[in-house]
């Protein structure tokens, strides 16, 4: 039986070596696209969007992601039809981050996979892992919120600006604050 490579046990979320060669090599490549990406600000949308295929695990129709743009590796992106990153946003993808078709993300959102092990014996020797991130449907993430790792968001779910997302937020649930927690108050835009 052989042992698992580095890149194969970060992706399965187990304790992995970030500074691996192999992994290394990956930052690498993801590290040019996103310059060549983040300088491309004025391309057409056709052409940043065959971009963004180019580097991500899956680009729906219509997903539009804004420069500056920052990520790990990108290929454990993976984006449904019509999402939209605002400015600013940092995808650390160790392992899958979904966003559901017509998910609204603001400007300086961070969406965290990758974490580190509690005990400091362990994360003293340079291991860390990564908890998968999943954003339903229609879902509204406001300006500067954190999406930590292992974090859940259902369908037509709202995250309030600046909120730090630690737990699941379930389906057409509103969060705010720090931590997020369920909103109680009513919906204060009388358009809706």
């Amino acid at each position: 039986m052989s042992m698992a490579t580095e890149k194969q046990k970060m992706l399965r979320g187990d304790l992995y070596t970030a500074d691996d060669p192999q992994l290394a090599a990956d930052a690498a490549v993801a590290s040019a696209w996103l310059a060549r990406y983040n300088a491309a600000s004025a391309a057409p949308a056709s052409e940043r969007h065959a971009m963004l295929g180019d580097a991500l695990g899956h680009v729906g129709n219509g997903a539009t992601v804004r420069s500056p743009f920052h990520c790990d590796y990108g290929y454990n992106i993976h984006l449904e039809d019509g999402v939209f990153l605002n400015f600013g946003c940092i995808v650390l993808d160790v392992v899958s981050v979904r966003i559901g078709a017509g998910t609204q993300i603001g400007p300086g959102v961070q969406i965290l996979t990758a974490d580190h092990p509690r005990d400091p014996a362990v994360r003293a020797k340079a291991l860390e892992f990564g908890r998968p991130v999943g954003i339903g449907g229609n879902v509204w993430i406001g300006a500067g919120a954190l999406i930590l790792p292992g974090v859940t968001i259902g369908d037509d779910a709202i995250i309030g600006a600046g909120s730090v997302v630690t737990r699941d937020v379930a389906a057409g649930t509103t969060v705010v604050g720090n931590p997020a927690r369920v909103s109680t108050k009513g919906n204060p835009d009388s358009r809706a």
